[in-house]
C-alpha cells in the first residue's frame, strides 16, 4: 500500500495547468514497476519520492513520464515541493519551508510558502543553460509546424538550441496568431525535432509585463502537448539573456503556457546577470493538490 497525491502545477486552481503524481512511499520498487506505475497514471510526469541519501536533504525523487525517466523537470519539482511541505507542515494558516531535493541532475532546493489550500515553490536551477547545438533552417521548422518561414522568429530572437539539464530546441514566432495556428506534422516533425520537441513562444504584449506565450509539442514522451515546462524554461532563459541583451541585474518574466489546450499555466522565471553573464536563473510557479489516494502494491 503506497500512498500518492496529484497536484495541478503552475496554476493557483485545480483542473488547470500541468497535472503531476506523486508517489509517497516508493521503497522497494524499481525502474519497471515505476514506469509501470507511471504508464498507470498516464499524466506527462510522475515522481517516486524515497529516502534521502544525506540526512540534511528532504527527500530524493525520481521522475518518469509514461515512457521514460527524465533527470530535472521543472514541474515535478515544484509539485514535490508544495507536497512534501504540506506533508511536513500540515494545518491551518500560513507556512514557510524550505524543501532540498535530490534529483538525478543534482541537488535542487526549494522555497516554499503554503497559504490554505495553495502552495507555491520556487528553486535555483542546478544546471545554467547553455547552447547545445544548431537548430535546423527556418524553411524545415516551419514545414514541420504548419507555419509559413516567415512566421519564424521575432525581432533578435531566432531558432535556437539550449539545454538547462535537459535539452530542448526553441522557435521563436512572430506572433500569438502563429503560435495558435502552429500543428506538428507527424513526418517532418520527427525529422526536425527528434526526442527534443519544439519549444514555441513569442512576445505576450497584453496582461503580464514581459512575458512571453509558449506551446511545448512532443511526442518522445508518450504526449502530443505539455502544459508546463519549468525545465524548457529554465533552458530557455540562455535564449531571453542572449537575444534581449539583457544587462547587469535581476530580470523576471512570465512565461502563458497550455492556454491553446485548455490548461493555463504561468512559470515565473527569475535571472541574474553579472559581468554579461547569466549566473542564476529560478523557476517559481503555484500548486494546488486535486485528489489523492492508495497504490495496492
Amino acid at each position: 500500500m503506497r500512498r500518492y497525491k496529484v497536484f495541478d502545477v503552475f496554476t493557483d486552481r485545480a483542473l488547470a495547468g500541468n497535472p503531476l503524481a506523486v508517489v509517497l512511499d516508493s521503497s522497494g520498487l524499481d525502474d519497471p514497476a515505476m514506469q509501470a506505475i507511471a504508464r498507470e497514471f498516464n499524466l506527462s510526469e510522475t515522481v517516486f519520492v524515497f529516502p534521502v541519501e544525506n540526512p540534511a536533504h528532504s527527500a530524493r525523487i525520481r521522475i518518469f513520464t509514461t515512457v521514460k525517466e527524465l533527470p530535472f523537470a521543472g514541474h515535478p519539482t515544484v509539485g514535490s515541493a508544495v507536497c512534501l511541505a504540506r506533508e511536513r507542515l500540515n494545518g491551518p494558516g500560513g507556512h514557510d519551508a524550505v524543501v532540498v531535493l535530490e534529483e538525478k541532475v543534482g541537488i535542487v532546493r526549494c522555497g516554499v510558502t503554503l497559504d490554505g489550500a495553495l502552495g507555491f515553490a520556487e528553486f535555483d536551477c542546478p544546471e545554467l543553460p547553455h547552447p547545445a547545438g544548431e537548430a535546423p533552417p527556418k524553411d524545415i521548422l516551419a514545414d514541420a509546424l504548419g507555419l509559413l518561414p516567415a512566421d519564424v522568429g521575432f525581432e533578435n530572437h531566432v531558432p535556437s538550441v539550449w539545454s538547462a539539464g535537459v535539452r530542448y530546441r526553441f522557435v521563436p514566432v512572430g506572433d500569438m496568431s502563429a503560435l495558435a495556428n502552429a500543428v506538428p506534422q507527424p513526418q517532418p516533425f520527427a525529422a526536425a525535432f527528434g526526442k527534443e520537441g519544439a519549444y514555441l513562444y513569442t512576445r505576450q504584449t497584453e496582461g503580464h509585463d514581459h512575458s512571453f506565450r509558449a506551446r511545448m509539442f512532443v511526442h518522445e514522451v508518450g504526449i502530443v502537448e505539455d502544459p508546463a515546462t519549468g525545465s524548457a524554461v529554465a533552458a530557455m532563459a540562455g535564449a531571453v539573456k542572449d537575444f534581449d541583451d539583457l544587462p547587469d541585474g535581476d530580470h523576471a518574466a512570465i512565461i502563458e503556457q497550455g492556454f491553446e489546450m485548455g490548461r493555463p499555466s504561468l512559470i515565473r522565471l527569475g535571472m541574474t546577470v553579472q559581468g554579461g553573464k547569466l549566473t542564476a536563473v529560478r523557476i517559481g510557479g503555484n500548486a494546488v493538490e486535486v485528489m489523492d489516494g492508495t497504490l495496492r502494491m
